[in-house]
C-alpha cells in the first residue's frame, strides 16, 4: 500500500469520480496542449519545441489510455475475477512506459539531425507565449491530480502526475532554450536541449515502469507500512504474536493475509471475535484493503512462510 492509501478514507464512489475527473482534466488539456504546440512547433521550427509538443501528444494518449484503463479496474469483482480488476492499472501504465520510451528515441534523433544541420529558430515570440500558457497549465493540472492521488492512491492518475511534472519542468526549460536562442543567438542551445528532454523522458518512463511491475509481480508493500500491520494486530491484548504476513497491491486495492496467535484454550467462537476486532483496526488504517485472518494457538508448530529476506 503507497503512503497516500492511509488516507482520508474515501468511499468507493467518491473514488471513482475523483479518478475519473482527473483524468477527464488531463484529456482535456493535454489535448488543449497538442493544438497549441503544433502550431508552435510549425511557427518556430525548434526542436524543444518539439519536444514538448511530442510529450503533450504523449500524455494526451495515456490519459485516453487511462480513462478506458480507470473504467475497468474500478469495475467489482465478479466471477471470472474474484480479486477484482485493479491489475489492470500497471498493465496500462507498462504500455505508458513503453510508449514514452519509443518517442524518446524519436526525439534524440532529431535533436541530433539539427544539431549536425543547424536550423534557425523563428517567431520565437509566438513560442514563448504559448510556453507561458502551457506552464500555468501544466501547474494548475499537476495540483489537482496530486490531491486525487493523496485521496485516492490511484497508480494511474500518479503516473499521469509524474508525467506533468516533468511537462512543467520541461516547459519552463523550453522557455529558456527560446530566450537563449531568440536573444543570445545560441543556436545549438535547442537541439541539445530537446536531446537532453529524450534523456529525462527515458528516465521517466523508466520510473512509471518499475511501479507498473513491482504490482504486476506481486511486490509487497513497504516495510514501514508491514510493521504498522504487525504493531495493529500486536495492539490487541489477547494476541500473542503475528507470522506469514503477506502483502500486495492491485490499482487502488491492497490486499493483507496474516495469521494470528491466541491462547490454544479459546474458544473457536472467541478467537473469530479477536480476529473480527483485528481486521477492524486494519480497515481503518488501510480503508481500501481486503485484509484475510487466521487464527492459530499459540505454540503450535506449523509449516511457516519464510520469506528468503528473512523478514
Amino acid at each position: 500500500m503507497t503512503a497516500t492509501q492511509e488516507s482520508l478514507g474515501t468511499d468507493g464512489a467518491a473514488t471513482a469520480a475523483l479518478m475519473r475527473r482527473a483524468t477527464y482534466a488531463a484529456i482535456i488539456v493535454q489535448g488543449a496542449m497538442v493544438v497549441l504546440k503544433l502550431g508552435a512547433w510549425v511557427a518556430t521550427d525548434s526542436v524543444s519545441m518539439l519536444s514538448a509538443l511530442l510529450d503533450s501528444l504523449l500524455d494526451a494518449t495515456a490519459a485516453a489510455v487511462n480513462l478506458v484503463a480507470i473504467r475497468h479496474a474500478l469495475a467489482p469483482a465478479d466471477r471470472e475475477h474474484r480479486f477484482g480488476h485493479g491489475k489492470i492499472e500497471p498493465l496500462a501504465s507498462l504500455g505508458q512506459a513503453a510508449f514514452i520510451a519509443g518517442s524518446a528515441v524519436v526525439l534524440m534523433i532529431e535533436a541530433l539531425h539539427h544539431l549536425l544541420h543547424p536550423v534557425q529558430v523563428l517567431n520565437t515570440t509566438f513560442g514563448l507565449v504559448v510556453m507561458g500558457i502551457a506552464i500555468l497549465a501544466s501547474f494548475a493540472l499537476l495540483q489537482y491530480e496530486n490531491f486525487v492521488v493523496k485521496r485516492t492512491g490511484s497508480l494511474l492518475v500518479s503516473g499521469d502526475a509524474l508525467h506533468n511534472a516533468g511537462d512543467l519542468a520541461l516547459n519552463i526549460g523550453v522557455c529558456i532554450s527560446l530566450g537563449l536562442t531568440a536573444f543570445l543567438g545560441w543556436s545549438a542551445i535547442d537541439p541539445l536541449f530537446g536531446g537532453g528532454i529524450g534523456v529525462w523522458i527515458v528516465y521517466s518512463a523508466y520510473r512509471v515502469g518499475q511501479k507498473s511491475i513491482f504490482q504486476l509481480m506481486d511486490h509487497e508493500l513497504p516495510e514501514l507500512v508491514r510493521n504498522r500491520i504487525r504493531d495493529t494486530a500486536l495492539a490487541h491484548p489477547e494476541v500473542r504474536a503475528v507470522h506469514d504476513l503477506k502483502t500486495r497491491e492491485a490499482g487502488t486495492t491492497s490486499f493483507i493475509q496474516l495469521h494470528l496467535e491466541m491462547d490454544g484454550a479459546m474458544s473457536l467462537a472467541d478467537s473469530h471475535r479477536v480476529a473480527d476486532a483485528v481486521e477492524e483496526e486494519l480497515m481503518k488504517i488501510f480503508p481500501r484493503a481486503e485484509v484475510i485472518v487466521h487464527q492459530d494457538p499459540v505454540g503450535i508448530a506449523e509449516r511457516r512462510f519464510v520469506p528468503a529476506a528473512g523478514r
